[in-house]
């Protein structure tokens, strides 16, 4: 089973690049997959097809699946049991684990130490591949502790996509009051990060990705403002690389797609997209960010921004560096490893 995993930071771009690969044949793009416990079987969000979690009738399949570990064929997953995963994922990845489990993969030990909810994690995915006729499982989930807890997933191949997009751009995102559209006709907003806090997140889950994958041949690094200034072409590399149909991609112009439906479980409120989408580059950040905090998180994250190609000045993205010939070259700044 493959599953493209998205990896990095929030808040750049992936919601919509999720989308796009989902309107593939042989992809099920589910948004943030660990996510679903809590938010899908939990409190029964709003699936991106419209229904409930509970309603969805992929989400019910896939739910009803055989061969979840302690229960009866059929037999649903309660709301404890389902919080009880949830509450013991955040807690066996949360950041102050990351420097053990690093640890645990020098020496050659699986990084996430065992637990018997991986075998309920590893029936998710099994089940979303067998309902959905997904070849490739796409998530968005992007958090590297849990990616770490995929590879260990007995017959998983795991493809990494790093979607980075400027620091100061998503610092700003975080402080913007977004609906969050997953609850019908509900009012609550997206959290907000400060600007510290964000950047700090920014440069740690951006770096740890490199350091775990970046010279992995199942690695291909993209920066959301090349993803805006092509949309097709960045996604056509994207779908190559990932074995998918590059000619099916739902393009009617350069920069326009036509967006069906898809089942995602959780994310950027732009996940319930549909109809044409239009591409456009998200840059309020250069005009609108006050001067103090984009020098604050300029500071913060300076070493990392060079390292990804951009200017550590607002709104300049620097060329790649090594001008590669082709366009995964120029994706990844150093190729796909």
């Amino acid at each position: 089973m493959r599953v493209l995993y998205f990896t990095g930071s929030g808040r750049s771009g992936t919601t919509v690049i999720n989308n796009i690969l989902g309107q593939l044949p042989g992809a099920f793009a589910c948004g943030e997959l660990r996510y679903l416990w809590r938010r899908g079987v939990v409190e029964d969000h709003l699936c991106a097809c419209g229904e409930t979690f509970a309603e969805c009738p992929v989400w019910s399949a896939v739910m009803a699946s055989p061969g979840r570990p302690g229960s009866v064929a059929g037999e649903p997953i309660s709301a404890d049991e389902a919080a009880g995963v949830a509450a013991r994922l955040l807690n066996r990845l949360a950041s102050r684990r990351v420097p053990a489990m690093l640890a645990r993969r020098v020496v050659g030990r699986t990084p996430v130490p065992p637990h018997p909810d991986d075998a309920t994690v590893h029936w998710l995915y099994r089940s979303v591949a067998r309902h959905t006729g997904g070849a490739l499982v796409v998530d968005s989930s992007k958090l590297p502790p849990y990616g770490l807890l995929l590879h260990q997933l007995p017959g998983v191949e795991v493809l990494h996509l790093h979607v980075v997009r400027d620091s100061r751009a998503t610092a700003f995102s975080w402080q913007r009051t977004k609906p969050t559209l997953d609850h019908a006709g509900g009012d609550q907003v997206m959290p907000k990060l400060m600007f510290w806090k964000s950047s700090l997140l920014w440069a740690w889950w951006n770096t740890l990705t490199v350091a775990l994958w970046g010279r992995s041949p199942g690695y291909l690094r993209v920066r959301y403002e090349d993803f805006v200034a092509d949309p097709r072409g960045v996604m056509q590399t994207i779908a190559e690389w990932a074995g998918l149909p590059a000619d099916d991609l739902p393009f009617e112009t350069p920069t326009s797609v036509r967006m069906a439906p898809t089942h995602s479980v959780a994310g950027n409120p732009s996940r319930h997209s549909r109809g044409a989408v239009e591409i456009r580059s998200d840059d309020e950040w250069t005009r609108a960010m006050p001067t103090r905090d984009r020098r604050l998180v300029t500071a913060m994250t300076a070493a990392v921004l060079l390292g990804f190609g951009y200017s550590l000045r607002a709104g300049a993205v620097a060329a790649v560096r090594g001008g590669g010939s082709s366009t995964r070259e120029r994706l990844s700044g150093k190729g796909v490893r």
